[in-house]
């Protein structure tokens, strides 16, 4: 089963919810169909008011029109990178999760063509990248300070292509290995200062 490539391991592990739950927003984990594998990531603009400059998978609220959660992360995902929904093949999701607004996300999980060209809409998206599926696998948690209010806490946290991934996009990687490729990676939600100041 390990010696499987990755994105058949996916197509075999991963299938949507039987109980649907309209979540109040979705994001699309787009993953190349290739050898070694890549998920696109994007990193926000600086100029948004929620989450600016911070790596997430594209995706967005719902709207009024939305048939399925499918439908809100691939509507949203052309809107913010231009990947035409003919080029995506849905194999399945993941649990929902909370953002830290409360606000109900749900990971859709798609494969999309290597070659597949993307275009970042400006004002939402200031970069897009790819980061190998693997690399982001075996990478060290490393902790990133945040700052709310008088505390500074320590989120665990990926570094690719010199960008941070932490919160809600590491928590869905967290579950797209665990649920997708029976991989757990020790996730903890914080990290303990002292520790960090010790290492």
């Amino acid at each position: 089963m390990q010696d499987q490539p990755l994105t058949q391991r996916l197509q075999q592990r991963l299938r949507f919810s039987q109980r649907v739950q309209e979540a109040q927003a979705a994001v699309l984990i787009a993953i190349t169909d290739e050898a070694d594998p890549r998920v696109v990531l994007t990193r926000r603009s600086a100029y948004l008011k929620n989450h600016p400059g911070e790596v997430s998978f594209p995706g967005g609220k719902r709207d009024p029109e939305d048939t399925s959660n499918a439908a809100v992360a691939l509507r949203e995902a052309h809107e913010e990178i231009a990947l035409n929904p003919f080029d995506v093949q849905l194999i399945g999701d993941l649990p929902m999760q909370r953002a830290r607004n409360g606000m109900l996300v749900k990971p859709v999980v798609g494969l999309i063509p290597p070659e597949v060209e993307l275009v970042p809409q400006p004002s939402e998206i200031d970069r897009i990248f790819f980061a190998s599926l693997q690399h982001l696998m075996q990478a060290p948690t490393i902790p990133h300070a945040v700052q709310y209010a008088e505390q500074l806490l320590y989120f665990p946290s990926l570094r690719v292509e010199n960008e941070i991934v932490w919160g809600l996009t590491a928590r869905m990687l967290m579950s797209l290995f665990k649920y997708g490729l029976d991989y757990q990676k020790e996730w903890p939600f914080l990290l303990n200062s002292t520790n960090i100041e010790a290492s």
